[in-house]
């Protein structure tokens, strides 16, 4: 028999994951472009050609023994960290070094590492909803108990007043995650600031040090001139999560970083207990060649002006239509009020014309459902015809 806790998490297994596999069995009964998949943030811009480029000329050039041998440190190659540092200083002004930065299996990797080494069971870490529901299971596989702030469902910043009425003694870390999925919204530089002000003033309330965990696959992704605050500048006990799966379009290869800065609380023993953890939670080190890769790459980045034209087409789509959605400034999610109170509902409605949503309580914001756009401008045109009929079900 499995365990309880697996238990739990098959029966409550992802809805995301669970439209996606309907999504290959609709596409199978009427053709893949009959279907229409919004379910899963899976990228449809290919990497850059200096991706490809790296992967052949690291091949050629590493000692192949070294590139595909475990790294000297479970944090990864100095030469790639220190790399990875020198980008993040000249472009946010940081101060950063090698030893600040550790390479992750994808940031979900990065953020079950940074969470084993921080909690002790019973913790409390704390999020705004709507959140990437993974939170809820990576805080639970280290016994961890996840308090969510409820949503603002007006403009989706975080709703600051819930927020510090919640932290408590037992507040541990917070994790916040911008440009947000499934929002797309960019949390502001003043909602950042009273963010910090609050942790600030509760730290000393209750002597204890919260850490602000920034969750950041998406920072590259921000339209229309938006500015993503780098967190790091506002709060000194903040760790960075970064995932290379969005900006390079290179999801399955599963390679980003941890950024634990000095200034951080006993950042010397957090720095070794990530690397411990890398180890004991079986990642042993990042991938290597992807390492490598990503050192050649980090002046690259996909070509968002293909997801802006999606976003464009799809919101101005939905919203001639009738549906209502904050307009995304960050990501390639758009989050749509439900017609009807129950978005499943919606959701099962949808599926009668080829068109898979994910359920906003998947997010805990019932009453939403969110849409990736991350697909073929094709999709999204051929798309808008249905969703004239499924819109016409609920006038």
């Amino acid at each position: 028999m499995i365990s309880k806790k697996m238990e739990n998490m098959v029966a409550n297994s992802s809805a995301i994951r669970a439209m996606f596999e309907e999504g290959n069995r609709l596409a199978g009964i009427y053709g893949a472009e009959n279907v229409f998949d919004f379910s899963l943030g899976n990228p449809n811009v290919p990497a850059p050609k200096a991706v490809k480029d790296a992967i052949i000329e690291v091949l050629n050039e590493e000692n192949p023994v070294v590139l595909h041998g475990y790294t000297n440190s479970n944090a990864g190659y100095e030469d790639v960290r220190a790399a990875v540092a020198q980008s993040l200083n000249e472009r946010f002004g940081t101060k950063f070094a090698s030893r600040n930065i550790t390479m992750t299996v994808g940031a979900a990797g990065g953020l079950n590492v940074i969470l084993k080494a921080l909690l002790n069971p019973g913790d409390e870490v704390m999020t705004f909803a709507p959140y990437f529901g993974e939170y809820r299971s990576y805080v639970n596989n280290y016994d961890g108990v996840l308090v969510e702030v409820s949503p603002n469902t007006e403009d989706f910043q975080p709703k600051l007043d819930e927020f510090k009425e919640k932290i408590t003694a037992k507040t541990r870390a917070v994790i916040v995650n911008t440009p947000n999925n499934p929002t797309g919204v960019v949390y502001s530089e003043d909602t950042i600031k009273k963010m910090a002000e609050i942790l600030e003033e509760k730290q000393k309330e209750f002597g204890t040090d919260i850490y602000l965990i920034s969750d950041e696959p998406y920072r590259e992704l921000a339209y229309d001139g938006v500015e993503v605050p780098y967190l790091t500048k506002y709060y000194a006990n903040t760790i960075v999560g970064y995932s290379y799966s969005k900006s390079l379009s290179l999801p399955g290869e599963r390679i980003g970083y941890l950024v634990i800065p000095d200034e951080a609380a006993d950042s010397e023993n957090i720095i070794s207990a990530v690397n411990v953890a890398t180890r004991i939670l079986g990642f042993v080190n990042a991938p290597t060649l992807q390492q490598k890769v990503v050192k050649a790459c980090l002046r690259e980045k996909t070509d968002i002006s293909y997801y802006d034209r999606n976003r464009e087409t799809l919101y101005n789509g939905l919203k001639d239509l009738g549906f209502t959605c904050i307009k995304p400034e960050g990501a390639f999610y758009l989050f749509v009020k439900s017609p009807v109170e129950d978005e499943k509902e919606f959701c099962q409605a949808a599926k009668k014309y080829n068109i898979l949503l994910v359920p906003g309580s998947s997010f805990a914001c019932p009453g939403y459902v969110r849409l990736a756009y991350c697909v073929s401008y094709e999709t999204i045109v051929n798309a808008l015809p249905k969703f004239k009929e499924l819109a016409a079900e609920y006038r």
